[in-house]
């Protein structure tokens, strides 16, 4: 008789693996294929006037991710914040534009911690474990695994403006999409037809005429933050790319042509 137990339970561990496989499949499909609810999209056309836009079709994809993203991942409030159903959307909408016309997707990222503003985190943050923005304080972290965690202020008012260049919840999720690669370097997964000899010669040229820009003391379009390093300019850049499309078009068409087709989206032409 114990001959027949261990097959028999080998087998119904199968078959339950299966079951939770489909049936999680399912799941995906079916959020990815809901919308938001009325009040819903008004709080995200409200704290995200960059969603409006973005051409319909779009829209629809943009809303089936942030129900994907809502159901996969915990928001958790620091230092008495009370995460609330604004901030979860604001949050998960700008996650989800750099991704809203791509068959990528955060996958290992379950957390966002949330601290009411600026902070400091009075730990070790090793180089090859996070990428972080600090401006005399933190404004947001975003780990290789995950968690992300963000200035609520900084992440309700990078999102409030559209076209200021200035977006720490798209910057630390440009992060998160550059570390699917297995490494945060400014070297993402490009689509397939996409040639890493192009995107190293735009990239590094922009980078470069980015940090000889700062050195002259002249203007720079993408935020001077990127001149940190190639990581940093890679996560300033796809924001600028959302905030300032047409500049970033006309002054950098070799790097803006490379975000366009990583994206599969033309910022420049959306209304």
């Amino acid at each position: 008789m114990t001959s027949w137990i261990v097959p028999g339970a080998l087998l119904l561990i199968a078959g339950l693996a299966a079951f939770r496989w489909v049936w999680r499949r399912q799941k995906r499909k079916t959020l990815l294929a809901t919308p938001l609810g009325a009040e819903q999209r008004e709080i995200v056309e409200r704290l995200v006037p960059l969603v409006k836009r973005l051409p319909e079709p779009l829209r629809a994809s943009l809303e089936g991710k942030v129900n994907l993203l809502l159901d996969q991942v915990t928001f958790r409030g620091i230092n008495g914040v009370e995460v609330t159903e604004e901030m979860r959307l604001s949050i998960a909408a700008q996650a989800c534009l750099l991704i809203v016309n791509s068959p990528v997707w955060y996958d290992t990222l379950r957390n966002i911690l949330v601290y009411p503003a600026a902070f400091l985190t009075g730990r070790g943050t090793p180089d090859d474990a996070v990428v972080h923005e600090t401006h005399h304080a933190t404004l947001g972290e975003s780990w290789a695994h995950g968690p992300v965690v963000l200035s609520w202020d900084d992440a309700l008012y990078g999102g409030l403006d559209a076209s200021d260049g200035h977006n720490v919840v798209i910057h630390e999720f440009a992060h998160q999409l550059d570390g699917l690669s297995g490494h945060v370097n400014g070297i993402p997964i490009l689509r397939k037809g996409q040639r890493y000899a192009k995107w190293e010669q735009a990239m590094l040229e922009a980078y470069d005429d980015h940090v000889e820009r700062l050195e002259n003391s002249e203007r720079t379009l993408i935020d001077p933050y990127g001149a940190t390093n190639h990581q940093e300019f890679f996560a300033e850049a796809i924001v600028t790319f959302f905030e300032r499309p047409k500049a970033l078009r006309s002054e950098e068409p070799a790097l803006y042509a490379q975000l366009k087709q990583l994206l599969a989206i033309d910022p420049a032409l959306w209304h």
